[in-house]
C-alpha cells in the first residue's frame, strides 16, 4: 500500500511538474510578444514612411500582384507572419547563401523567393524544436524526472536539424529533378531532330515537341517558348533554359540551337550527336553507379557472413580443446 502511494504521489509530482513548465513556456511566450510589440520595437519600414505619398499614384495591375499568403487557422498565419519573416530573416543572415538558395530553386522548378524559403527553414526548425521537446517528455515519462540539461540541448538539436533538413529536401528535389530531365533529354532531341529533318523551323519544332510530350524538360521548353512569344528572341529564351539549370548536357544542347540558328548550320545532325552523347554519359553514369553498388554488396558479405562462416568452422574445434583441457 505504501509503495502504490508512492508510485500516485509521484506521478502527481510529474504531472505537476509538467504543468509548471507549459505555464513558464505560456508566460515566456507573451513576454516576448510584449516586448516585440513595444513602440521601440515597431519602427516603420521605408515602404510605411513612403505609403502616405504614393497614394495617389494609380494602382498597378492585380494581375501582377502576388497571391496574399494562406492566413491559416483563426488567422494565426497573419498574426505570425511578422515574427516568422524577421526570424527568417535573422537565419539567411546567419547562413547567408542566398544566390546559391535562388540556384536551387530554379533548378527545382520553384520560383526564386529567398524570403519563402527562410519561412519555410523557421517553421521547419520550430517543427523539429516541437519534436526534441515531445522526445524529453517522453524521456522525462519513463526516468521520472525532468532533465532540463537533455530539454534544453534536444530543442537546439532538433531546431537545428529541420533547419538544416528544409535545405537538404531543396538540394534533393533539385537533384532529382535535373535526373528527370536528363533521362527525358535523348528523346526530346531525336523529335527536335525529326521535327527540323522534316522540313520545321527551330520555333515549329519546338511548338511540336512541347504539344506532344510531357516531363520536366518539355515544361522547361514552353517557358522559353512562352519567353519568346513575350517579346524576347530564340537564342535568348534558350540561354535563360540553361542559366536556370545546371546541366552541362542542357547547355550544349542550347549552344547547339542557338549556334545553328545564328549561323544557319544543320540543326538535325547536330540534336543527334547531342542525343547519343547524353545516352552515353548515361551508360557510363550506370556503369559506374555498378560498380558502387558492387563495393557497397561486398561489406555485409566482409563484415557479417564471413565471420559466421569463420565462427562456425572454429566453434568445434575450440569446444574440443576445451574438453580436453
Amino acid at each position: 500500500m505504501n509503495a502504490v502511494n508512492a508510485r500516485l504521489t509521484g506521478l502527481l509530482g510529474a504531472g505537476w511538474s509538467w504543468v509548471g513548465a507549459c505555464a513558464g513556456v505560456l508566460l515566456l511566450a507573451g513576454l516576448a510578444l510584449v516586448v516585440a510589440g513595444l513602440p521601440a520595437n515597431r519602427r516603420p519600414t521605408l515602404d510605411d514612411r513612403l505609403e502616405p505619398y504614393l497614394r495617389d499614384t494609380p494602382r498597378p495591375s492585380t494581375l501582377l500582384a502576388r497571391p496574399a499568403p494562406p492566413r491559416g487557422p483563426f488567422g494565426f498565419g497573419e498574426l505570425l507572419a511578422p515574427y516568422v519573416a524577421r526570424l527568417g530573416a535573422g537565419v539567411g543572415s546567419v547562413l547567408g547563401g542566398a544566390s546559391s538558395v535562388e540556384r536551387r530553386q530554379l533548378r527545382a522548378g520553384q520560383p526564386a523567393d529567398v524570403d519563402r524559403f527562410r519561412a519555410e527553414q523557421v517553421l521547419s526548425g520550430a517543427v523539429g524544436a516541437l519534436a526534441g521537446l515531445a522526445f524529453t517528455a517522453l524521456v522525462a515519462v519513463a526516468q521520472r524526472r525532468f532533465p532540463v540539461p537533455v530539454l534544453v540541448s534536444m530543442v537546439i538539436v532538433g531546431g537545428l536539424g529541420g533547419i538544416a533538413g528544409r535545405d537538404y529536401l531543396l538540394t534533393r528535389a533539385a537533384t532529382r529533378r535535373e535526373a528527370r530531365m536528363l533521362t527525358e533529354f535523348p528523346t526530346v532531341a531525336e523529335l527536335l531532330a525529326l521535327a527540323v529533318s522534316a522540313g520545321e523551323g527551330a520555333v515549329g519544332a519546338l511548338e511540336r515537341v512541347c504539344r506532344l510530350s510531357h516531363g520536366e524538360l518539355s515544361d522547361e521548353l514552353r517557358r522559353c517558348l512562352a519567353d519568346a512569344r513575350a517579346g524576347a528572341n530564340l537564342p535568348t529564351a534558350l540561354q535563360g533554359l540553361a542559366d536556370r539549370t545546371g546541366l552541362m548536357s542542357l547547355t550544349r544542347f542550347v549552344d547547339g540551337i542557338v549556334v545553328a540558328v545564328e549561323r544557319g548550320t544543320p540543326l538535325a545532325e547536330v540534336l543527334r550527336a547531342q542525343a547519343q552523347d547524353v545516352r552515353e554519359d548515361g551508360r557510363r553514369t550506370l556503369l559506374e553507379e555498378g560498380g558502387k553498388k558492387e563495393i557497397y554488396m561486398m561489406v555485409p558479405i566482409v563484415f557479417l557472413t564471413l565471420p559466421v562462416t569463420v565462427l562456425f568452422a572454429l566453434y568445434p574445434g575450440l569446444s574440443f580443446l576445451h574438453l580436453k583441457l
